[in-house]
């Protein structure tokens, strides 16, 4: 059922039931740990230093329809009929046993992405703060009784579970991405079928097996682990049963999955690719100001869609900002996740690796300044580790200008007047996060309402929390995950007329 070289350490460590295995070499379709009927698997790597961790199934259409089955029966006969008390009970303990272990969550998440594990644990804590939280909004997915102009009638609002939901999640938050998306659906009284990225399944299978023993029925949540992406997730948009698809990836795959939605009219939601801006104002604390950038530039080696992308520096501070976010950038230790002292881990794969290394090179040969870092980090692994970069001296027309980089390196652009920043930045088709530093309240509030994005973080380089909203608008995206506003992706409004009530003269007749 596991895979045993990884899973072997780990237990040696954790004796706990609940934490009894590791690497899955199966995967869970109705409440059963099963091989892909095909018996086909794929491997999977530890990106830190070339390793096999270990094989999990490669499911195919087969695979997926029983999934689908599976989810449809369980969303018909078992969760959605539960009262919103009932799911909450379960989400509940579902959120304490994520607690309970988030040290080992967190080491199998380092293992298979490769983030320091100090990031991975923080993220399992993230992760299980969207079950605690829609835990309790299960309990107030609340309807209206509308005032209507006719004596003998009554109109009723009621909101109800849209059905089985599928998700495709990404490798970069292997875990939280499953829970952000899977807290509001479990609440509603949805069931799921989830595809995790190919690089990242072993976060996904762990969850399922605490899932099991929080005492989710059956069929209640499907993984399908696969290298047939494209395949798998076709099948599961147009599939009929299947009623709502929430994507967080790239804005090209997102724009597919869109389409391919179309013929059977789902609900959908979308986080897309970011561009994000970070705008620093010559009234901004210097310091703070770079302190934010760290944060949200170089969390997961700059491996999220909404870390910040674009520098737009004025140019009263930008010799300072440059020279105190080098000095920092210049401490940050790069390796083994596992490493106390590591700061920034590995790139995921390959692909992704090249991909930053000729963002580097472009900006290079195009004339911008590589203050620091941006070189191949040589040493005892083969992993995919990159040195921070800080790239001044940035033109528009260059790569990292323009495109979303998803590697840890800054791209610094020097800019004169408010109205200049503004522009470039709304000038991508996206918008899911901007950043600002300004120590001028109004400015603050002229250029956050002037921002194309869903989120702006003002004087604050993380801003995402399970109390808030999180999206985008443009290419970004739409839908809403968190906060009061998550659950209503997952509800459809039924209005429910009454006819033929007597009024009160009718009545005494």
């Amino acid at each position: 059922m596991y895979a045993t070289k990884y899973s072997s350490i780990f237990r040696l460590n954790h004796s706990v039931n609940h934490i009894r295995r590791s690497f899955f070499n199966q995967t869970y379709i109705n409440g059963q740990w099963v091989s892909a009927q095909s018996g086909e698997t794929f491997k999977v790597y530890n990106p830190a230093n070339g390793d096999e961790i270990g094989s999990v199934p490669d499911c195919n259409i087969k695979d997926a329809e029983k999934a689908v089955q599976a989810a449809y029966n369980a969303f018909q006969n078992k969760w959605s009929i539960k009262t919103g008390k009932e799911r909450s009970v379960i989400m509940r303990k579902y959120n304490d046993l994520i607690l309970k272990n988030k040290d080992h969550l967190g080491k199998i998440l380092t293992t298979e992405m490769g983030k320091p594990l100090k990031e991975s644990i923080g993220e399992i804590l993230y992760g299980a703060s969207y079950i605690e939280w829609f835990a309790e909004e299960a309990k107030r997915i609340h309807g209206d009784v509308l005032p209507i102009t006719s004596h003998n009638r009554r109109a009723l609002v009621l909101r109800q579970p849209v059905g089985v939901c599928s998700f495709i999640t990404p490798w970069n938050f292997p875990s939280s991405m499953i829970l952000r998306k899977a807290g509001p659906a479990l609440a509603a009284g949805c069931t799921i079928v989830v595809k995790p990225s190919e690089d990242t399944p072993y976060s996904c299978l762990v969850l399922c097996d605490l899932a099991k023993e929080a005492g989710f029925p059956d069929g209640t949540i499907n993984v399908l682990t696969t290298t047939h992406s494209a395949e798998i997730g076709k099948f599961l948009c147009e599939h009929p049963l299947i009623s709502k698809m929430s994507f967080t990836g790239s804005t090209e795959v997102g724009k597919k999955i869109m389409a391919q939605c179309a013929s059977t009219v789902k609900k959908i939601s979308l986080e897309l690719g970011g561009n994000a801006p970070f705008l620093v104002f010559n009234s901004a604390d210097v310091k703070q100001a770079v302190q934010g950038a760290m944060a949200s530039k170089f969390r997961a080696s700059g491996q999220t869609c909404v870390c910040a992308n674009r520098f737009l520096v004025q140019e009263g501070i930008y010799d300072e900002f440059i020279s105190e976010l080098t000095k920092k950038t210049k401490e940050q230790i790069v390796g083994d996740g596992f490493n106390e002292k590591t700061h920034l881990g590995p790139i995921v794969n390959k692909e992704q690796y090249e991909r930053v290394l000729d963002f580097i090179s472009d900006a290079k040969d195009k004339g911008a300044r590589i203050v620091t870092g941006g070189n191949e980090k040589k040493g005892k692994t083969s992993g995919f580790f990159v040195e921070p970069a800080v790239i001044a001296d940035v033109k528009l027309s260059m790569r990292v200008a323009q495109e979303e980089i998803f590697g840890p390196v800054v791209a610094i652009i020097k800019f004169k007047t408010e109205d200049e920043a503004v522009k470039i930045a709304n000038s991508v088709d996206v918008g899911l996060a901007a950043y600002m530093y300004s120590q001028d309240i109004s400015q603050i509030w002229r250029v956050a309402e002037r921002m194309q994005t869903g989120m702006v973080g003002v004087n604050e380089g993380i801003i995402s929390s399970v109390e808030a909203p999180f999206g985008g608008i443009k290419q970004s995206g739409f839908g809403r995950e968190g906060s009061k506003y998550g659950i209503e992706d997952y509800v459809n409004l039924k209005y429910i007329c009454m006819g033929g009530l007597k009024d009160v003269d009718q009545s005494s007749q």
